[in-house]
């Protein structure tokens, strides 16, 4: 073998070994350092708009104002004790706890974010998040979100959890479907269970329900009532139809509004408008 060549890796290993060397030096140093370092502040972060839980009540989770961590030695701080602390309450979804050289405790917060909120058939109410999972309400803040009520049987014990109910996960596939469309998400007032367990949409414009029966293809019935919306209600009225069902996604039938005193004399039920759909939708702008 070449005794250049030889030299050559030589020289690169030896430099190697030197770097590592001087770096692991450099981590002794700094722990040493941060051995004898006092915790100075604690400066608490938490990003966002909604404040479910304030620096406060992050102070009091961490104990901060009873001095149990100010004044003390750095390595002498269970980072990952706070860490789990901060974890178990119901509004924080992420925390990330560290330490620097100048003694600072540095205290990252994420909260979690409702997208509804539940009014149950049993008179309890929590907030369902962007994970699909329960929460309760807050005393510090209340979220402005769409509510669903009604007959809705998904229970809850104050705690995060999981969605138990076909029923309630429908309602948060639909509140996550409205919330990330800016058109549903600015013409959907409410939620409405109704006795049959099917869901209702209540629009801000126009005194008519809209039934979507689950959450199965919303993208498809909710295409279907935009072709409603532009082809019929124009002609009719708004005030035509109590009820707008597209529940079945290859039609939407438009339930009248009660007729007059005079004429439910002659008719003892509601004449239904059954509108059947083109399949083909592409000419419509959404």
């Amino acid at each position: 073998m070449d005794k250049k060549l030889i030299w050559k890796r030589l020289l690169t290993g030896g430099a190697w070994v030197i770097c590592l060397g001087g770096l692991v030096v450099l981590m002794s140093f700094i722990e040493s350092k941060k051995a004898s370092v006092l915790c100075t502040a604690v400066k608490v972060n938490i990003p966002g708009n909604q404040y479910f839980i304030d620096k406060q009540e992050v102070d009091q989770i961490l104990q901060t104002n009873s001095h149990t961590l100010i004044g003390r030695k750095l390595e002498n701080i269970n980072i990952q004790d706070l860490e789990n602390k901060l974890k178990a309450n119901p509004f924080i979804e992420f925390a990330k706890v560290y330490t620097e050289m100048d003694g600072i405790l540095r205290v990252e917060v994420s909260q979690r974010q409702p997208i509804l909120r539940v009014m149950n058939h049993y008179d309890m109410d929590f907030y369902i998040d962007q994970h699909g999972l329960k929460i309760p309400l807050s005393s510090n803040f209340t979220a402005r979100v769409l509510v669903a009520n009604g007959y809705i049987d998904e229970l809850f014990t104050n705690h995060v959890d999981s969605l138990h109910t076909q029923l309630a996960k429908d309602l948060y596939k639909t509140a996550d479907y409205i919330r990330k469309d800016s058109l549903w998400d600015a013409q959907i007032a409410q939620i409405y269970v109704n006795v049959d367990r099917e869901i209702e949409l209540i629009p801000r414009v126009g005194s008519q329900r809209i039934l979507i029966g689950n959450a199965d293809s919303l993208n498809v019935k909710l295409r279907n009532l935009v072709a409603f919306y532009k082809q019929v209600l124009p002609q009719v009225g708004w005030d035509k139809y109590s009820k707008i069902n597209i529940k079945y996604t290859n039609q939407v039938i438009g339930i009248k509004n009660q007729l007059t005193k005079a004429d439910s004399a002659k008719a003892k039920a509601l004449r239904l408008d059954s509108l059947k759909m083109k399949k083909d939708t592409s000419q419509i702008k959404m």
